[in-house]
C-alpha cells in the first residue's frame, strides 16, 4: 500500500512539473526566458560538474545578461577565448555597436555580427543544448530569449596524425587515422578532392551519443548499398558505441561465423581506394579504426603496399602470403595425419629420423601439436599485453626456452617444435589481424580431423570451410567473389596483382555505376625511334 502511494506522488509531481514546461514538436523541453533559471537548470542537469566553465557577463547600453558555456578539455580554448569571448567582450565595450544592441536584437547581432567563428548554429531545446556543450561546442544563452546559440570550437586535446601501429608498410604513405572523426575525414578528402565524395553524420548511442559518419563516392556507388547500409544502422538501439566493433557486429550479415564479413583498417589510403571502387567507409568518434563495405575474402590477403610496388613484386608477395595462409591453416593437421596413419607417404630416411625424435616421447602426435600450440598462443598473448618495452623480448625468450625445455624433457619432438614454429611465423604474414584469428580457430578444428581420420578427415573439414565460405555474404555481394562467382574481367586484383593498365573497370558487383576508372591501351611502350638516331643521322 505504501508502494502504491508513493508511487502515485512521483506520478503527480512528474506530471506538476512537465505541465510547468513548454513542449516542442520534437519533444524535447525548450529553454526558459530568463537566464538564471536556464543556468540553475543547466547545473542540476550536469551535476554541477567542475569542468563546465559559464561565463556570464553584460552587453549593450540595457547590459543584457548573458553566458557563454563550454566544457574544458573538449572545447578548443583558444578558440572560446578569442573568438567567442573576446569578440563579445569587444562588441559589448565598443561605443558604435553599444548604442543599437537592446534586448529585443541582442540576440540576433551576436548570432549575425559579434562572432567571429565560422560554424554558428541555433538550437531550441535542452537536448540540443546539452548535447553541442558536451560535444565541444560553446554555447551562448541571452537572456529573454528561448534559443541559444552554439559556436563551433570542438578540439581539447587528441593524439596527433602518427604511423599506423597495425599495419605498417615499407612503401607508402605514413599517415594513420586517429581517434578523431573530423580529422579521419580530412585524412580521406585530401586524398579524394571530389564534389561527389559525400559524408553522412548521424549518431548512434542514446548515453554517448556517439558521432558515426558515412563515407561513399556518388557516381561510383551503388545507390541500394547506401540505402541498406543506412537501414541496418539506424537499427541500432543501444546505450553507448566505444568502438567501430560494436557496430561492426550489429550490421555484418552472418552472426555466427569466425570469418570477418566487414574489413577495418586504420590507412586513410586503404579507405580512398576502397571508395574509389564502389565501397562505403563508416567512421566511428573514439576509434582509429573504420568499416569498409561490402568486402570479400580476398581483400585479407590485399596490403595497400601491393600498389605502390611493381606488379610482378605485388603478385610474388601475394602468393607469398597465400602460401603462409595454407601453411598456418594446416601446416600441424598435414604432420599429424602423416605421422599417425600415412606413415608410408614419409620418405625412408626421413621417417627414421622423425620416429628416433619420438622414441622417447610419451604422448601422441596430436596431444604434441596442441600443446605446442596452446603454449604459442598463451606466449603470443602475453607479448600482447605486456609493456612493449619488454612484450616481444619475453615472447621470443619465452618461445626458446620453453621449446628447447620441452624437448629435452622428452615431452615433444624437435620436429614438432619446427613445425609449430613455423605455422606461429607464417600466421603473421596475414595482414588482416582478424582473419588471421579466424586461421588460429581452425587451425585446432583441422588438428582434430587429422588426429581422428587422418588426410580424409582435413579434405573433409576442408570442403565444409568452403562451403561455408562461399555460402556467406556481405551486404548481398558474395563473400568468395570474383571466384564464386567467376568473373573474368575481375580476376585482375583478386589472387594476383596484374599490372596497373589492367585495372580498366572497377569491381562488377561492389560498383554497378561508372564502372569505367581508366581509357583502355595505357600499357607502356618504348619509343618508336632511338635516343641518339637524330644525332648520328
Amino acid at each position: 500500500m505504501s508502494y502504491r502511494r508513493l508511487f502515485n506522488k512521483k506520478k503527480e509531481a512528474k506530471k506538476q512539473s512537465t505541465d510547468k514546461e513548454i513542449l516542442r514538436p520534437n519533444g524535447g523541453l525548450s529553454l526558459n526566458y530568463h537566464l538564471k533559471d536556464n543556468l540553475q537548470q543547466l547545473k542540476q542537469e550536469l551535476g554541477n560538474s567542475p569542468d563546465i566553465v559559464i561565463r556570464e557577463f553584460e552587453m549593450g547600453i540595457q547590459k543584457v545578461p548573458i553566458a557563454a558555456i563550454h566544457t574544458s578539455g573538449l572545447a578548443d580554448q583558444k578558440m572560446v577565448s578569442d573568438f567567442v569571448i573576446r569578440s563579445l567582450m569587444i562588441e559589448s565595450v565598443d561605443e558604435t555597436s553599444i548604442n543599437i544592441v537592446s534586448e529585443k536584437n541582442v540576440f540576433d547581432f551576436i548570432k549575425d555580427n559579434a562572432l567571429t567563428i565560422g560554424e554558428v548554429k541555433v538550437v531550441k531545446d535542452w537536448n540540443g543544448l546539452i548535447l553541442s556543450i558536451l560535444s565541444g561546442d560553446t554555447v551562448i544563452l541571452v537572456n529573454g530569449w528561448t534559443q541559444a546559440i552554439v559556436g563551433g570550437t570542438r578540439g581539447g586535446e587528441s593524439r596527433s596524425v602518427s604511423e599506423p601501429t597495425s599495419q605498417v608498410v615499407i612503401r607508402g604513405p605514413k599517415d594513420g587515422f586517429t581517434e578523431s572523426i573530423g580529422t579521419n575525414i580530412a585524412l580521406v578528402r585530401r586524398r579524394i578532392k571530389s564534389p561527389n565524395l559525400w559524408v553522412e553524420p548521424m549518431k548512434i548511442g542514446e548515453v554517448t551519443q556517439t558521432d558515426i559518419a558515412l563515407m561513399y563516392i556518388k557516381d561510383i556507388v551503388n545507390d541500394k548499398l547506401v540505402q541498406e547500409v543506412k537501414e541496418r544502422l539506424n537499427r541500432i538501439k543501444i546505450d553507448s558505441v566505444l568502438e567501430s566493433g560494436y557496430i561492426e557486429e550489429f550490421i555484418q550479415d552472418e552472426t555466427y561465423s569466425p570469418f570477418p564479413t566487414i574489413y577495418n583498417t586504420e590507412r586513410p589510403d586503404a579507405v580512398a581506394g576502397n571508395l574509389l571502387e564502389g565501397r562505403i567507409a563508416i567512421f566511428v568518434d573514439g576509434t582509429p579504426f573504420v568499416l569498409i563495405a561490402p568486402t570479400t575474402f580476398f581483400m585479407y590477403f590485399q596490403a595497400t603496399e601491393d600498389y605502390y610496388h611493381r606488379f610482378d613484386i605485388g603478385i610474388a608477395v601475394r602468393l607469398l602470403r597465400y602460401l603462409a595462409f595454407l601453411i598456418s591453416l594446416l601446416g600441424p593437421s598435414i604432420y599429424i595425419a602423416a605421422i599417425t596413419f600415412h606413415q608410408e607417404m614419409i620418405p625412408t630416411s626421413l621417417l627414421i629420423s622423425l620416429a628416433a625424435q619420438r622414441e622417447g616421447v610419451p604422448f601422441p602426435a596430436f596431444i604434441e601439436a596442441l600443446i605446442m600450440e596452446l603454449s604459442f598462443e598463451i606466449l603470443r598473448e602475453a607479448g600482447i599485453r605486456m609493456p612493449r618495452a619488454i612484450g616481444q623480448a619475453v615472447s621470443i625468450v619465452g618461445g626458446l626456452v620453453l621449446g628447447q625445455a620441452a624437448v629435452q624433457a622428452g615431452i615433444v619432438s624437435s620436429a614438432m617444435v619446427i613445425v609449430v614454429s613455423i605455422t606461429g611465423i607464417a600466421s603473421f604474414a596475414t595482414p588482416a589481424f582478424n582473419m588471421a584469428i579466424s586461421i588460429r580457430l581452425f587451425r585446432f578444428l583441422i588438428m582434430i580431423g587429422a588426429a581422428t581420420y587422418g588426410f580424409y578427415g582435413i579434405a573433409i573439414l576442408n570442403m565444409i570451410i568452403i562451403a561455408h565460405l562461399c555460402g556467406l555474404r556481405s551486404f548481398g555481394i558474395p563473400y568468395m567473389a570474383s571466384l564464386a562467382p567467376f568473373i573474368t574481367r575481375d580476376q585482375k586484383d583478386t589472387v594476383l596483382r596484374l599490372p596497373r593498365w589492367f585495372f580498366v573497370t572497377r569491381p562488377r558487383l561492389v560498383s554497378q555505376e561508372n564502372i569505367t576508372r581508366m581509357d583502355e591501351g595505357l600499357q607502356p611502350a618504348p619509343p618508336k625511334q632511338k635516343m641518339g638516331d637524330e644525332d648520328e643521322s
